[in-house]
């Protein structure tokens, strides 16, 4: 059976080079580098290399990145602790947020009594920047902004400039979950005034478990989890030091092929959307997925003309035929529940439709493209 790997956003595939530089890491630097004789020393070495090789694909202080075990550990410490320590009483954020966002948020109110508002989203799921000012000029509060760089469903990519700006020209802090724009966008937080960012290595070719958060000097954050100094005492516990060298050598790496990359994997979208248009008369795409411009590169979220009855076997059929894909957020395989994404932008008519989210790689070929479309258009034809 042929076997498809479209589901990148959930998770890439690791490079060799990755695997390589973590099997050596395994074999060789097994000290723990909190310890001071020389195998916690040749540890903590490269622990720092580590971290100053990320810092500088971001344009940030060695000192700004706190290693995690990936983006949702990040997304929790800052918006816990922006409640918790610096006295941030309301926060500003979208209901398409991933759910390491919205559920922090939840807790924060449910703990802490603070205030929510929500800023309002076009059709196509695009933040309302007249909105969010309004938001941000109409309070007392001290206000976190927690809006995603890359949407992790739809694509939706955010003016993370324009909205620091706004940010900063009101006094409020601003937080990015930037899991899904880190390592395929260059992002340069001296030049766009973001306070905190969540990466998670896994979704740049890197390992799972391993990510960081970034958190911009003096803006009193405290840790999440207590239990030792690591980590200039902002995330206590032994560093996964094969995981942490991995996810700066795929960092870097993606960094070094972004330009060839990015230009193989438009075209393959490109081409992924002239032949779902041609084949199936009466697709959409959801959000702005379908414009270069204003959605990522890496994703298409397809809503299908097929019947309720018959949607419930897509993903079903497509496992059968070795397609892998995802409905949505892979966070949300195990619920009953639909995309909370695509009920925020759909209308009642297409949320009865079956929508697929196929997300892209440079191992990906036009030829897996024209495989996943004919299997398509037999299940809808047949």
């Amino acid at each position: 059976m042929k076997k498809v790997y479209f589901d990148s956003a959930a998770t890439t595939q690791l490079r060799s080079e990755v695997i390589r530089c973590i099997s050596e890491v395994l074999k060789t630097e097994y000290g723990n580098p909190s310890s001071t004789h020389a195998y916690g020393r040749s540890a903590k070495s490269l622990l720092e290399n580590a971290r100053k090789e990320i810092a500088k694909h971001l344009n940030v202080t060695a000192a700004e990145i706190i290693f995690t075990s990936g983006g949702t550990e990040a997304d929790n410490l800052i918006i816990n602790s922006c409640v918790r320590d610096c006295g941030v009483t309301r926060i500003i954020s979208s209901k398409i947020e991933h759910h390491a966002v919205l559920y922090a948020i939840n807790e924060m109110k449910e703990k802490h009594n603070i205030t929510v508002d929500y800023v309002q989203l076009d059709e196509c799921g695009q933040v309302d920047y007249e909105h969010l000012a309004q938001l941000l000029s109409n309070t007392t509060h001290k206000t976190l902004v927690s809006l995603m760089h890359v949407n992790n469903e739809v694509g939706n990519v955010l003016d993370i400039k324009k909205t620091a700006q706004l940010c900063e020209k009101y006094g409020a802090l601003f937080h990015s979950d930037t899991v899904q724009s880190v390592g395929h966008y260059e992002v340069d937080f001296a030049e766009v005034p973001v306070h905190f960012a969540a990466v998670a290595a896994h979704k740049f070719h890197g390992p799972k478990g391993a990510g960081f958060a970034f958190v911009r000097k003096n803006t009193g954050l405290k840790p999440l989890i207590f239990g030792g100094a690591q980590e200039r005492g902002l995330r206590a516990g032994t560093e996964a030091v094969y995981a942490i060298a991995g996810m700066a050598e795929a960092l870097k790496i993606s960094y070094q092929n972004l330009e060839k990359e990015r230009a193989y994997i438009t075209d393959l979208k490109n081409y992924f959307k002239e032949q779902l248009t041609t084949e199936i008369p009466g697709v959409k795409f959801n959000g702005s997925c379908d414009d270069n411009d204003r959605s990522t590169y890496t994703l298409l979220n397809v809503c299908l003309p097929i019947p309720s009855e018959k949607a419930m076997m897509l993903l079903f059929q497509l496992d059968l035929h070795g397609i892998a894909c995802s409905k949505g957020s892979a966070c949300q395989s195990g619920s009953s529940k639909g995309s909370h994404v695509l009920t925020e932008i759909l209308s009642e008519e297409d949320m009865k439709k079956p929508s697929i989210r196929f997300s892209f790689s440079s191992f990906n070929t036009k030829e897996e493209v024209d495989y996943v479309v004919g299997v398509l258009k037999t299940f809808i034809d047949g």
